[in-house]
């Protein structure tokens, strides 16, 4: 098995829970997708040696790795969190997906005529330490998703971002989550 050069920066990145996305902003992040996808079945091997699994998505690769009790929960905490995200921006625009181009103006301009925007962003300050603007409480949001590799800060000076490949990830992963009609009555609202 003969692994590309670049596997230790593969490695460093995915192992903080990254996402590599063929859409980045970053020339390096989009090679190294590149690199994993035609050097799949070798990087699969490898790292499943070293106990991590190497999972394609669509149009981006991260690690997943079997789970102690603990190490889910605090998954399952992440999950929530990505949750309340999602629901903010499809209620932002329900088109707000892989490849969608936006800038936190956009968003505060909605904010000003759009209680139930106004409401979910409320919503999303226990995500942010207690901050009180909505100007902070979306920087903070957005900080956490770039650095959870969901969305791109594509120019600075606009401060435009572009949402990841990896955004799926998180649609599909809320799409999964299948409640039975016996059990619907039974959550609190």
């Amino acid at each position: 098995m003969q692994v590309p050069k670049q596997t230790s920066d593969i490695f460093e990145i995915m192992n903080k829970g990254q996402f590599i996305c063929s859409n980045s902003s970053d020339e390096k992040l989009r090679k190294l997708y590149s690199i994993i996808d035609d050097r799949f079945d070798d990087l699969y091997d490898y790292f499943i040696s070293i106990n991590f699994i190497l999972e394609k998505g669509d149009e981006y690769f991260m690690f997943t790795r079997k789970e102690n009790k603990t190490d889910l929960e605090r998954k399952l905490e992440a999950a929530f969190k990505w949750i309340d995200m999602l629901d903010f921006f499809k209620t932002f625009d329900n088109s707000f997906g892989s490849g969608y181009r936006f800038t936190p103006s956009d968003i505060l301009v909605k904010l000003s005529v759009d209680a139930d925007l106004k409401s979910k962003l409320e919503g999303l300050k226990k995500h942010t330490n207690g901050k009180e603007k909505h100007a902070d409480i979306l920087d903070k949001i957005l900080d956490l998703l770039t650095k959870d590799n969901f969305i791109d800060l594509e120019n600075e000076i606009s401060t435009s971002y572009k949402a990841l490949a990896s955004f799926n990830y998180m649609e599909q992963l809320i799409l999964s989550i299948n409640i039975p009609e016996a059990v619907i009555n039974e959550i609190p609202e």
